[in-house]
């Protein structure tokens, strides 16, 4: 007669806290729980963590290695290992307590298809002296206030739609309006860096296709010959 074994599922058993370390970390946790006396407790407490730390030997490096092993012990517990820690005792509010809202900025642009950095860019520029290096950067701004227009509306823009923009991002301290303004980059040197990317990523993509070819037609004729 063959006896009946009952098969236990995962799912009829006690839920592990923190899984990668296995149910019978859980079982050693549980078993140290209910160990009465303090000093007994608290060697089968190191020795747990011992057990921990070999189970995670890619984690020795990490700063607070121990300290983390004495967090995750506290938690696999359920909090209620009471042991003599080195470290400060890990609590349930603290592990529930939730963290402060980060703060984001909250800029909303009138023209949205500049970015929020040409606000910064044009801070830069006014803060720079008055000569020929802040005029330079004075004009770079506006050529990549084009680049974005043109990005974001594929027709052309006049000159003197960036000069009016840049007039009012800058709350009237940048005026480039005028007949003795320059001349922006025009559309195509403005657009042509970002073909020439795009065109050189394809033919990189062509090269190792062809160069995989190739070397699959080499491993080919080479087998034929055996």
């Amino acid at each position: 007669m063959h006896e009946n074994i009952e098969l236990q599922y995962n799912n009829e058993r006690e839920h592990l806290i923190i899984p990668e370390y296995g149910r019978h970390i859980q079982k050693m946790v549980n078993h140290a729980i209910s160990i009465e006396d303090r000093e007994e407790r608290n060697k089968v407490a190191k020795a747990i963590i011992g057990v921990m730390g070999n189970l995670q030997p890619h984690l020795r490096d990490v700063p607070d290695f121990q300290h983390k092993l004495w967090d995750q012990l506290f938690i696999i517990s359920k909090f209620q290992l009471e042991v003599d820690s080195p470290y400060p005792v890990l609590t349930q509010e603290e592990i529930q307590q939730r963290p402060d809202p980060m703060d984001y900025p909250q800029s909303h642009p009138k023209y949205r298809f500049y970015g929020n950095n040409i606000t910064r860019m044009i801070n830069v520029a006014n803060s720079w002296e008055e000569g020929d290096l802040k005029q330079a950067l004075i004009y770079t701004v506006a050529n990549h206030m084009k680049k974005c227009f043109l990005n974001w509306n594929k027709d052309t823009v006049e000159d003197d739609v960036i000069f009016e923009h840049l007039f009012e991002l800058s709350d009237g301290k940048i005026d480039l309006r005028g007949e003795n303004a320059e001349d922006l980059s025009n559309a195509q040197s403005l657009m042509k860096s970002k073909k020439r990317f795009s065109n050189n990523t394809s033919t990189s993509n062509n090269n190792t296709k062809r160069y995989r070819s190739n070397n699959n037609n080499g491993k080919n004729k080479q087998r034929r010959k055996y």
